[in-house]
């Protein structure tokens, strides 16, 4: 029975022989690695950084985008009874520091040379590290190359041939993984302690819950420093799928082509892109194309719902989808790859309309709801039991049970072991026994469950009305002249919004109405402009209440910045943004 990621290893490498258990782009072209090749790299690795010191329980930093090494370092580092600490790329020097710091990691591992100068800025100030190891090259003097742990690992391995399926086998379920820091959207950021037994459990559940097999081709995007894509590649090595990792987030939509994966995991993001770069190419047709789409999507929306509610599908019916298949999903089934049995969307909101939209075209999307916290999924979206605008229902071994306040508590055993040493944070997180989510939610009459919001960034209007801020701006997103949104009014009389256009789309609007503008501040700064966004806001959100309708907005010139105003996983740090942005909201209330 498999309890621990180094069972998962050792139980993979003898099951699923397979030519590429794993690839990666190099010099224009996908390069597989077998499972002979991944089992003997992940041995002789676990082997050397053992002999460098890295003994059980020790920390070790993942410092590195997405490739095999991140992966093998990862199984390394569990079989040998020590602790992954993953960091995002697009972390700057002092945040690395504190992480480093603050896990006391006595090995860095880190991909690149530009990378490395992240690191190298604060290297004088990291205490407990002994060794820096560099992924793609030899490093500068005190750098040791993957190559060179690998070689002293072979040694070993010669010397001691069970020296590593022993210490594999010694792991418990129980024994700490990994610690991953969180995103941090409400201040310092706090590692969650990730159990073996934490991860299998949830890899276990998705298992029980979605299809896949040996025979499913995966395509890696999501960061693996994000708990989702961690979590989800020890699933897909524990059936002996196949990854393929994409070069970059840049090339997602050139990589589909070449992988034609089956299966990818995604934040809203990518979707929200895909349909709004659909819905403007159909806008852009002739009257009868558009008539045709919008005839199609109506057919598949019939479809889709008889086949989620598990009813016979007529004659008529059946016909008719085959016909809007031909005309019109293949054409974008085709921009995926044409292979997709399914995709999974995490880390935030998806908009029901674009989950239902992709459903309709023949692609399923299943959205899941989790934490860091919890290895992460608590709740999915399945097959057999799906509903647009929901997060699904209950993982296998998982309790979700709603607050008299509306927040969401969870127990279960992918509930974490606790934030790394933070005793006080950790009693809060899990009083009463149950871990507290910090979100807002509640099941429906089916049993599916349904966030509203997270529990402090609901705003009370000075009018003492509670308003739920993500859901409208999940709405205002859909909207194809807006890029991303943000909702204020806590405190103040009414709700406004600042708002992110999309850019492009503004533009041709402006032009085609002959509104001159030389940059995008004077763009957004015309009052015409601000009057023909407010009425789109209007436009998209007709059901409001009224004391959430958004009264004012601002347009602002730029997106929201990636290294201060967003988390590594793209969620906007609403106290950041009301700070930066405070001038130009304060004028909205000025009256």
């Amino acid at each position: 029975m498999v309890e621990t990621i180094s069972q998962i290893f050792l139980n993979t490498v003898k099951t699923y022989v397979k030519d590429d258990l794993l690839a990666a782009k190099i010099e224009g072209r996908y390069a597989p690695i077998s499972t002979e090749e991944f089992a003997r790299r992940v041995k002789h690795l676990s082997l050397g950084l053992a002999d460098l010191g890295l003994g059980q329980g020790e920390k070790l930093i993942i410092f590195s985008e997405n490739r095999p090494e991140w992966t093998m370092t990862d199984f390394a580092v569990l079989c040998a009874g020590a602790v992954t600490v993953p960091i995002y790329t697009s972390l700057m020097p002092e945040q690395v520091k504190y992480i480093i710091n603050d896990s006391d990691a006595r090995i860095v591992v880190c991909s690149n040379r530009n990378l490395w100068l992240k690191v190298e800025a604060v290297r004088a100030e990291l205490r407990s590290v002994h060794h820096f190891i560099l992924i793609d090259e030899e490093g500068p003097q005190g750098v040791v190359s993957l190559s060179e742990v690998m070689a002293r690992g072979k040694t070993i391995a010669a010397a001691d041939p069970g020296l590593f399926e022993k210490r594999a086998l010694a792991v418990k379920p129980g024994d700490l993984a990994s610690i991953i820091y969180t995103s941090g959207t409400t201040g310092v950021p706090k590692g969650v302690m990730l159990t073996h037994g934490n991860f299998v459990s949830n890899s276990k559940a998705l298992d029980a819950v979605t299809e896949f097999s040996v025979k499913d081709t995966i395509l890696s995007f999501l960061p693996l420093s994000h708990v989702l894509e961690r979590m989800t590649t020890f699933s897909w090595i524990y059936k002996g799928a196949s990854i393929y990792y994409a070069e970059s987030i840049e090339t997602v939509a050139e990589n589909l082509l070449e992988v034609r994966p089956t299966i990818m995991i995604s934040v809203p993001r990518l979707f929200d892109k895909i349909y709004a770069k659909v819905m403007d190419n159909v806008l852009a047709q002739s009257p009868l194309k558009r008539k045709i789409f919008f005839w199609a999507i109506g057919v598949g929306k019939k479809y889709g719902a008889r086949k989620i509610r598990h009813q016979p599908i007529p004659g008529w019916l059946g016909l008719r989808r085959k016909i809007a298949a031909k005309l019109v999903y293949g054409k974008i089934v085709e921009k995926t790859g044409g292979r997709v049995h399914f995709f999974v969307s995490g880390g935030a909101p998806l908009s029901g309309d674009v989950a239902e939209f992709f459903y309709a075209i023949g692609i399923t999307i299943l959205e899941g709801y989790g934490l860091t916290e919890t290895s992460p999924v608590l709740t999915c979206n399945t097959f057999d039991k799906m509903k647009f605008g929901t997060v699904g229902q209950p993982v296998p071994e998982v309790e979700i049970k709603i607050a008299p306040d509306g927040e969401i508590l969870a127990k279960g055993p992918n509930v974490m072991k606790g934030y790394y040493k933070k005793d006080q944070e950790t009693r809060e997180a899990m009083e009463g026994g149950w871990f507290h989510t910090g979100d807002i939610g509640h099941f429906d009459q089916e049993g599916f469950l349904v966030i509203t919001d997270r529990k402090k960034d609901i705003l009370i209007t000075a009018g003492g009305k509670n308003v739920s801020p993500q859901p409208i701006e999940n709405t205002l997103k859909a909207n194809p002249y807006v890029q991303t949104a943000v909702v204020v009014g806590g405190g103040r009389k009414f709700i406004s919004a600042l708002i992110v256009p999309n850019y492009d789309k503004l533009e041709a609007y402006a032009r085609a109405k002959g509104i001159p503008f030389g940059s995008r501040k004077e763009l957004v700064e015309r009052e015409e402009i601000t009057s023909f966004m407010l009425a789109e806001v209007n436009r998209a959100t007709p059901n409001l209440a009224s004391y959430e309708r958004i009264k004012k907005i601002v347009l602002l010139d730029r997106d929201f910045d990636a290294a201060t105003e967003l988390t590594p996983s793209l969620k906007v740090k609403r106290h950041i943004v009301e700070k930066v942005f405070k001038p130009l909201i304060d004028l909205l209330y000025k009256d």
